[in-house]
């Protein structure tokens, strides 16, 4: 019965993560373009790469949550490997664009 209440519950909770992610990510990218048009136009000192990296790492941790939602609802063990693959590869972009934030604050500072 808990199992059963687990499959119904969680594919639409994954779904809603997902989305999540995918909503940072658009609302990131369109304010870290905003910030570079006002750059561009009127020579506005402004952070874009730093907010974007900000909001693809907010995002990765969204879809992480997401993936490792997944692992319960996993039967067998290729589908195992591929979330693996999957949730170590957003785990190494998500540490990449961390330290490309450090980076960033570091050659402003």
């Amino acid at each position: 019965m808990l199992m059963q209440f687990v499959e119904f519950i969680l594919p639409p909770l994954i779904a809603i993560l997902e989305l999540m992610g995918i909503f940072v990510v658009a609302v990131s990218a369109a304010i870290a373009f905003w910030r570079y048009l006002k750059g561009l136009l009127f020579h506005a000192q402004g952070d874009v790469k730093f907010a974007l990296a900000n909001g693809l790492a907010t995002s990765l941790e969204f879809k992480m949550a997401a993936e490792i939602l997944k692992t319960v609802l996993v039967r067998e063990m290729n589908e195992l490997m591929v979330l693996g693959a999957v949730i170590l590869l957003r785990a190494l972009l998500s540490f990449l664009i961390h330290f490309e934030m450090k980076q960033i604050d570091h050659t402003e500072s």
